[in-house]
């Protein structure tokens, strides 16, 4: 008590409140009793001072724990609640194409026809998409992807996926169908502007839902699904009535993707390999006036290039009033899905340091009918495949994966360093259509005969192609984490699927060469 008083005093001195001699005299009582009062009040003071500090932490740390994160960053701009249970985030992505065909693709060797194929250079908005998703009591994730390109509005992602927990997760709503591998990368991380030849076969976004999860630490990725279904290479707004079911019939999806190294030091790190499956029974209708069938009534697809995006392959659509004389059969109905349809792919992706390479094969087996003027029904089951391999390398060092690269030194123009990250990118692919989908017209050799069986066939030979195949190269320039330049090139040729001016000579489409550009912005 003394060593206080003492303290006091000399803090009272120091302050000028009192001074020395008052200290020197405090033997007097009056004196005493001042100064006791005086330091009374000082600590009473004190003491209020010392509360009012508390008070104040404690109202900072309530309003801590209420007051909304704002960040703004790379990666979007989000509000998320001081628990961290709730949060919203703000994404967009913008594509800008320019597409060309150097050469006004050209008519092939030995073909007659003067009418080429036909495709003009263009600029596109190929994506306009604001992106909103967020999480609700730090399990339910939502995500809702509207697309303004291309001059219309389409829904491309709506879906909550409750993640109860890794090895256990439902996604609901509109979403992408867990099956290929180079559809299931993200939209702005392809390394080409346009997806490969299989993607024709593989179904893309699709309603329904998905269990899915993963398990074995990570190393083992599981999806099991029921969707609406869609014909191949498309997706639910692909029909007349968008968003919605065409077919009775429900498909069963499911996919296994193992990367079995990916926690081990070594050059299998990067390895991963998985297989793909859907089933379904899908049925359109038959078609037998001159109006073309549309995908909602025959339920099958066309099939496009790769970067030229030019349809080579179309089933029958329209009547064609071709009276053959075997049987007395003619072919004026068109072709429409009519059974069982089974698809799957086995696939892989590996990745080591700037070098990456992904690889898949795509097998579809659809039954299909086609009704004569006799009302006789041809039916068969076709399988169509496809496959592709891609290469990638980035020149200045950064790690490849799956998803596009963080630039080691982002371009900076204001300062004069960084060059962005820099990729030099190569594919080849192939799709195949089932010989069956021109039979019997592969049978006849006589010109009227062909034409006569040609008329019989699912696929008329004088436009659909019976194969493309195509190789690709690339350049693409990462600036930084979001701005993304490319520049493509494809060169795809094409067995069958042309005609002379006459229509009697059968010919090969002609080979087409397609320049491709993209200024893309993602975040």
């Amino acid at each position: 008590m003394q060593y206080k008083r003492k303290i006091i005093a000399s803090l009272l001195i120091g302050s000028g409140i009192i001074s020395a001699p008052l200290v020197a005299s405090a033997n007097d009582s009056t004196e005493l009793e001042e100064l006791r009062a005086l330091v009374q009040e000082l600590d009473q003071k004190v003491r209020v001072l010392a509360r009012q500090n508390e008070v104040n932490a404690e109202d900072a740390a309530a309003a801590k724990a209420t007051t909304p994160i704002v960040n703004a960053s790379q990666n979007g701009f989000g509000l998320k609640s001081a628990d961290g249970q709730h949060e919203i985030k703000l994404r967009g992505a913008i594509q800008t194409d320019a597409r060309f065909f150097p050469g006004g693709d050209g008519v092939a060797s030995g073909n007659t026809n003067a009418g080429k194929v036909t495709a003009a250079d263009t600029a596109l908005l190929k994506q306009f998409r604001p992106i909103l998703q967020g999480t609700l009591w730090g399990k339910y994730d939502f995500l809702l992807t509207p697309d303004f390109g291309n001059s219309k509005v389409v829904v491309q992602d709506a879906y909550v996926d409750a993640k109860f927990n890794p090895w256990f997760q439902v996604k609901a709503g509109k979403q992408k169908t867990p099956f290929g591998i180079e559809r299931l990368q993200g939209d702005a991380d392809g390394k080409f502007t346009e997806r490969a030849l299989p993607n024709d076969l593989v179904p893309n976004r699709d309603i329904g839902v998905q269990f899915h999860g993963q398990v074995a630490d990570s190393r083992l990725e599981y999806a099991l699904g029921y969707f609406n279904g869609v014909i191949d290479g498309g997706s639910s707004d692909s029909y007349t009535n968008v968003d919605t079911d065409n077919n009775r019939d429900k498909d069963f999806v499911a996919r296994v993707f193992a990367t079995p190294f990916k926690n081990d030091p070594g050059f299998l790190q990067g390895l991963g390999f998985g297989f793909g499956a859907t089933y379904g029974d899908q049925r359109g209708s038959a078609v037998t006036s001159t109006t073309a069938a549309t995908a909602s009534q025959s339920n099958l697809p066309g099939f496009k290039s790769g970067l030229g995006q030019q349809t080579f392959f179309t089933y029958r659509t329209t009547a064609v009033a071709t009276t053959v004389a075997a049987g007395g059969l003619a072919g004026n109905g068109s072709t429409y899905a009519d059974g069982q349809r089974y698809r799957w792919s086995p696939q892989f992706n590996y990745y080591n340091g700037p070098f990456g390479l992904l690889g898949e094969y795509v097998r579809v087996s659809q039954d299909v009918s086609r009704q004569t003027a006799t009302g006789v029904t041809r039916s068969d089951k076709l399988n169509n495949d496809s496959w592709q391999i891609v290469a990638s390398w980035l020149l200045t060092g950064e790690d490849a994966s799956y998803t596009n690269p963080n630039p080691k030194q982002p371009f900076d123009l204001d300062k004069g360093t960084g060059w962005g990250a820099w990729e030099l990118v190569a594919r080849y692919s192939e799709l195949s259509v089932d010989d069956k989908a021109f039979n019997p017209f592969g049978a006849a050799t006589n010109p009227t005969l062909k034409a006569q069986a040609q008329a019989r066939s699912y696929a008329d030979p004088r436009s659909a192609a019976r194969k493309a195949s195509a190789w690709a190269t690339g350049i693409n320039w990462y600036l930084n984490r979001n701005l993304k330049i490319a520049l493509d090139y494809e060169r795809t040729s094409f067995d069958g699927g042309w005609t002379d001016t006459a229509g009697t000579a059968y010919l090969d489409r002609p080979t087409e060469n397609a320049v491709t550009t993209r200024l893309q912005i993602g975040f």
